[in-house]
């Protein structure tokens, strides 16, 4: 590589390429550029705010020795470091702020072990190949994002938070669900560190500001043959109760529950035969053993299935998964770029009363899209309704009448921890452990805002 494609006037970039060896780099700046980038665009603020982000060299470890490599050399170069999965989030979170390095994890693929109700993994491992691997034995993963098709575990764990599985486990915070995380430091001299149980919290949703993780622990949970199933209601009020009822069923055995109401099944393209004009939906993915009992619950609150299929994951397929969660804003863009989302979590206590007084309350400012979910030990329900952006005022607006009504925003329109949610500072243990693990403040800057170096 030349001197010239190492240039820059931010960082050394020059010092830090020599100092990393042969680890292997990318520096056309197409590509690098390519690698700065993840799903921000699903919101127009952050669109305009991050799309000519770039970093300044992409890095490509191939195991942890040369992450430590790399680790070092940020550190004594004053080197940002933006460690990146396969960049499906959706907040930026793998978007470099301040330039520097883009770590991409996706060599580090490796099963280290599986055991009964738990696997170590290295983060770049696709989730799909994870569960590909696991099942033979009877094992699959507990929950995993609508992009599980492409997204790693590393960066589920990093930037996500829940998705399918949810229903039955909560989010990745919900204790049990992650078991340990190794990291590596970036300091002058980086060290190792293993995390367990509720140590690994450190590092889940942080968006790699504390640390590089190098292997997870997860919980996994008995494998299934699992159905997909689309039911039709009358209105989005029929749809909610049944799912409801399905999800606090529990001998009932479910991994995705997602009411949603018309016209957001207009932008399912393909499943047109299967989303009747004017009906609200229950998209859902039962276990085979549970069909029976499941469809007399959807009978008997009005639903008729209008398809029911075995779950395909495989080349060309399309599992009803892929209508859900943040990919039902992503069906929506395709068709129209001024739609964007929300994102809220509702009263346990009150559930269906809060969400038919929110629906109520928008009227036609908002297309409904709710999952069903536990937190915190109980059912309820988070909200990724689709409205047409106008202004950021407009949006603000919206969000601020969710709070007014006691529904908790997680704002997908910032890019900071603390911003999106709604508190003011860091959780106290990820805030604390950056400090451990990266002193120099050289991770993911200007995503943990109330982050400050001690020098």
């Amino acid at each position: 590589m030349s001197a010239a494609t190492l240039a820059s006037d931010r960082h050394d970039i020059k010092g830090f390429a020599a100092a990393i060896g042969d680890v292997p780099v990318i520096d056309d700046p197409a590509l690098v550029r390519l690698r700065s980038r993840d799903f921000f665009w699903f919101s127009p603020i952050l669109k305009a705010e991050l799309q000519r982000k770039s970093a300044d060299l992409v890095v490509c470890p191939r195991d942890e020795a040369d992450i430590v490599r790399v680790a070092r050399a940020a550190a004594r170069h004053r080197v940002p470091v933006t460690v990146r999965g396969a960049g499906t989030g959706n907040y930026g979170q793998a978007v470099p702020l301040a330039g520097g390095i883009v770590l991409d994890m996706t060599g580090l693929t490796a099963i280290e072990w599986q055991r009964p109700g738990m696997v170590r993994i290295q983060p770049g491992k696709k989730l799909i190949e994870l569960d590909q691997e696991t099942r033979p034995a009877g094992w699959e993963q507990r929950m995993h994002p609508s992009t599980k098709r492409t997204a790693t575990i590393g960066g589920f764990v990093a930037g996500g938070s829940g998705g399918v599985g949810s229903v039955t486990y909560g989010g990745l915070r919900e204790p049990g669900n992650i078991l340990g995380a190794r990291i590596v430091t970036v300091e002058p001299e980086p060290r190792i560190i293993e995390l367990r149980d509720d140590a690994a919290q450190k590092v889940c949703h942080a968006y790699g500001t504390n640390g590089i993780i190098t292997a997870v622990e997860m919980a996994t949970a008995p494998s299934y043959g699992w159905i997909d199933l689309i039911v039709a209601f009358d209105d989005l009020a029929s749809a909610l109760r049944a799912g409801y009822a399905a999800a606090l069923a529990d001998g009932v055995v479910k991994k995705l529950l997602t009411p949603i109401g018309w016209p957001v099944p207009t932008y399912f393209k393909g499943f047109e035969e299967f989303c009747p004009n004017g009906r609200s939906l229950l998209v859902a993915m039962v276990a085979e053993p549970s069909l029976a009992p499941f469809e007399a619950m959807m009978k008997a609150h009005g639903g008729i299935v209008t398809y029911c299929a075995p779950t395909e994951e495989g080349p060309g397929a399309r599992p009803l998964y892929e209508l859900t969660w943040n990919h039902t804003t992503l069906h929506a863009l395709k068709v129209d770029k001024d739609v964007t989302y929300l994102q809220s979590l509702f009263p346990a206590d009150r559930l269906l009363a809060a969400i038919a007084e929110i629906e109520a309350l928008l009227g036609d400012q908002a297309m409904a899209h709710y999952e069903f979910l536990r937190y915190n030990g109980t059912v309820t329900a988070i909200g990724l309704p689709l409205v047409r952006f106008t202004d950021e005022a407009r949006l603000r607006e919206l969000i601020a009448l969710h709070v007014r009504h006691g529904v908790l925003i997680a704002d997908p329109h910032v890019t900071s921890l603390e911003a999106g949610s709604g508190h003011m500072r860091a959780d106290i243990d990820q805030l604390g452990f950056k400090h451990e693990a990266d002193p120099l403040g050289l991770m993911n800057p200007g995503k943990m805002t109330s982050f400050v170096t001690r020098e």
